[in-house]
This record gives C-alpha cells, sequence and structure tokens, in this order.
C-alpha cells in the first residue's frame, strides 16, 4: 500500500538557469490580433465545407447561433462593467433603442445545442440548468 505524498508550501525550482535562460516574454493578444485569428479559422471552416464537406455544412450555419449567443453575453458584460447603451449601440452600429430592445435580457440564453455534447462541453453553453426551458 503506498501512501499519498504530502502536499508542500514550497518547491524546489529544478531548471538549471544555466542550461534553460528564461528568454521566453508573455505576449499580450490584442483584440485586432484575436479577431483576425477567429476570422481565419471561419475562413478554413467555409473552405473545408466547400470542398466537399457537406455533413458539416449544418454546424457551419450553426456557428451563427452561437455567435448571437457570445455577442449577447459580451453585451451583458460590457453592461455590467458599466458600460451605457449608447456605448454598446455605437460599436455595433445600431441605433441605442435597437440594442437596449435586442439584449435587454440579464443572461443569454440559447435556444438549442449546436454542437454534440462530445465537441462541446453542455456547461459552456449553459450557465446553469434552468436556461435549458425555453
Amino acid at each position: 500500500m503506498t501512501s499519498e505524498p504530502t502536499p508542500t508550501t514550497e518547491h524546489k525550482n529544478s531548471v538549471r538557469p544555466d542550461l534553460t535562460p528564461n528568454t521566453r516574454t508573455k505576449t499580450t493578444v490584442e483584440n485586432k490580433a484575436f479577431d483576425a485569428f477567429a476570422r481565419r479559422i471561419l475562413r478554413a471552416y467555409a473552405r473545408r465545407v466547400s470542398s466537399g464537406d457537406i455533413e458539416a455544412l449544418a454546424m457551419l450555419a450553426g456557428l451563427q447561433e452561437d455567435l448571437d449567443y457570445a455577442i449577447a453575453n459580451a453585451v451583458c458584460g460590457l453592461r455590467d462593467f458599466g458600460y451605457s447603451w449608447t456605448d454598446v449601440a455605437a460599436r455595433l452600429g445600431v441605433a441605442k433603442q435597437t440594442a437596449h430592445e435586442r439584449w435587454t435580457v440579464k443572461k443569454a440564453t440559447p435556444r438549442r445545442a449546436t454542437r454534440t455534447p462530445d465537441v462541446l462541453d453542455h456547461d459552456t453553453l449553459f450557465d446553469s440548468e434552468e436556461n435549458l426551458n425555453d
């Protein structure tokens, strides 16, 4: 019977600085770079479908719902952070009233899951169990 190792608060650094210098710097992903990355992924997915993967067409179209859900969560977060409806509407290129009417709910709730559970975890789609019943 083996015993469990006892956790310690101190861990000795086993990296030898003379052999492994810390030359890695943390890079911050800027919004423009992240946006370009997401757009490249979508374009690559579209190319894959257009090259004959008809079974993936419905999943590609389902990304629209996921995008709407992501925008709704972003708007709710920005509102909670203190941004006004005027600020949000200006960034989205819509009228203040339009933004308020479209995203006035506290939490975004998707109508249905667009991916199978093995592709996307259930908890990432739904905030709580009560959101499952529309």
